[in-house]
């Protein structure tokens, strides 16, 4: 009997529960419209003056923030179109450390520029064409638009002008507190010569955050500090050398279990006394190694921590891994997986060690002098020790300083800045549109768009700082107009008319983060604009049979 071949085209050209749509109005104007709900949750949580959003993700962790990163990444974004959006500013934050809420805002901007065009009716692949010329030229451009470059070597001072504007758009009003405090964390670990500038690592600077006081009793310490104090009754060592091991310091246990018969008490004595005297010999052969401290992943048994005392060894315990794998570095050591002494070259130095009290809380401080000694070469680490009212507010300090160290890494790669508060942005939309002036066919109309949809930015800024956006605006297209104040940018302290010279207020931004950020925005941009249909299947697994409030719909 002959196989039945289903017609092709159709319904029966998917399984049942296939969805098919295609078209501009299906396919292009649905995903636009959902990359701009997208872009318009975000966008106002941009500038020095942005407003938080409140994020409770599936854990039900509350997160209090106008870090867009974090806004995104705790957001279950399902639309496919938006999920681009998302690959890009999380691609952003992966290249540059931050930048990301850039991304997203010019995205959704150029497709909303796009849906314009299209409802003209240009067809998207026209709108492509003229948004990669004007990419291309905005780019070309904006390397001429530097006006400041950091020191090399860079100095603190140089640092913290450069770490400002960063940490002002993420905590306005406590920058002046935050930049000087992150560029000494970062002057204590950037290497000292201009050749090996490129190998700084934002992992060399932690952040350790203890409730209690305020943000200006932040203090940077040379080191890592965490925050419990040693397991054992010593507290404190000085030019120590340190055994790290990933095992605990215990008894060891049998893999199988057995029966031991004891007929007296003396029995019962001699046998739990052979396991005191094999543990003794080992913590005994460890200090005759001369080591002062022992730091551990695991437990510190309470036999194994008398022996420690009576030794005079400081035992400390350090649950994360990344945090043992840090210590290591700063130590120069290497964790055992055994109890016994280290061999020269798995031992670490420490310069000191101290248990100390900050804010009530018992913190342990493993200080670093020098980076040489110890007869061998060590990273530099340091430790911003954070001091905050509340977690909430904790947490968000501590993401605008992951974003001012990754500054400084971008810099590092490239130490050229271009003005911000918006000037950069205005500048390159005048040079754009006038490029699209001097372009002929139906390509200019994109490049114009592209052009209006770079003065997003400075409208941002000026919206979520209570000001005129249109009278701003224009007021920067008119000073941008001549040539000698291609620097001005919005003012969000609004202390004249709106408007102010960034060389004058020192607001600088990273040109590479810039430069990647446009790069990024366009191509996302491009991708849904190439869009033409959007086949979805049928989703796998069951549903919930009827209505039951204790079913996890997840």
């Amino acid at each position: 009997m002959a196989l039945k071949v289903p017609r092709a085209g159709g319904p029966n050209l998917f399984k049942d529960g296939y969805k098919h749509l295609q078209g501009i109005e299906e396919a292009v104007l649905r995903n636009i419209q959902a990359v701009n709900e997208l872009s318009d949750i975000v966008r106002t949580s941009f500038g020095p003056n942005g407003r938080n959003k409140m994020v409770v993700n599936h854990l039900g962790r509350i997160f209090v923030t106008s870090d867009a990163a974090t806004i995104i990444r705790e957001m279950d974004v399902v639309h496919p179109a938006a999920k681009l959006l998302v690959y890009a500013s999380q691609q952003q934050e992966a290249e540059m450390g931050d930048g990301t809420n850039f991304v997203l805002i010019l995205a959704g901007e150029l497709l909303r520029q796009a849906e314009m065009l299209i409802s003209l009716g240009l067809h998207p692949m026209e709108i492509v064409q003229g948004y990669e010329l004007a990419r291309e030229k905005a780019l070309e451009q904006l390397e001429e638009l530097s006006i400041a470059t950091l020191s090399s070597p860079p100095t603190q001072e140089s640092l913290a002008l450069a770490l400002r504007p960063a940490l002002a758009s993420k905590q306005y009003g406590h920058e002046d507190i935050l930049a000087p405090l992150v560029a000494q964390a970062v002057s204590l670990v950037i290497p000292p010569s201009s050749e090996t500038l490129r190998d700084f690592s934002v992992d060399n600077v932690r952040v350790v955050k203890i409730m209690g006081g305020s943000l200006s009793q932040s203090r940077v310490v040379r080191g890592m500090v965490f925050g419990r104090e040693p397991e054992g009754s010593v507290k404190s060592a000085t030019s120590a050398k340190v055994a790290v091991f990933s095992c605990g310091l215990d008894i060891s246990q049998t893999e199988t279990k057995g029966t031991v018969l004891l007929h007296n008490a003396q029995e019962l004595k001699n046998f739990s006394r052979g396991e005191e005297v094999q543990l003794e010999k080992m913590l005994q052969e460890i200090a005759d190694a001369g080591v002062k401290v022992v730091v551990t992943q695991s437990t510190i048994g309470e036999l194994a921590l008398h022996y420690l005392n009576r030794l005079g060894i400081v035992a400390m315990k350090v649950p994360s891994k990344f945090d043992l794998q840090r210590l290591c570095r700063l130590l120069g050591a290497t964790p055992l997986a055994r109890i016994g002494a280290p061999m020269p070259e798995e031992a670490g130095w420490i310069d000191s060690v101290s248990a100390t009290e900050i804010g009530g809380d018992r913190v342990t401080v493993f200080r670093q002098e020098d980076g040489e000694k110890g007869g061998k070469s060590r990273p530099r680490l340091a430790t911003i020790v954070l001091r905050g009212a509340t977690t909430s507010m904790l947490d968000d300090v501590e993401r605008t300083i992951d974003d001012g160290i990754n500054a400084v890494k971008s810099l590092t790669r490239d130490p050229r800045l271009v003005p911000g508060a918006g000037a950069t942005e205005i500048e390159l939309a005048r040079r754009i549109i006038e490029y699209g002036e001097r372009t002929p066919g139906l390509n200019q109309h994109a490049i114009k768009k592209f052009g209006e949809a770079l003065q997003v930015i400075p409208r941002t800024l000026a919206e979520t700082s209570g000001l005129d956006a249109t009278d701003v605006v224009s007021r920067l297209h008119a000073q941008h107009a001549m040539a000698e104040h291609v620097d001005v940018g919005v003012d969000v302290d609004q202390s004249t008319d709106g408007t102010m010279s960034t060389v004058d207020a020192q607001v600088f931004d990273v040109l590479t983060a810039k430069h990647w950020a446009i790069r990024y925005a366009t191509s996302a941009a491009i991708d849904v604009l190439k869009v033409d249909s959007i086949i979805m299947s049928k989703q796998a697994g069951l549903k919930a049979p009827g209505h039951n409030p204790h079913w996890d719909d997840d």
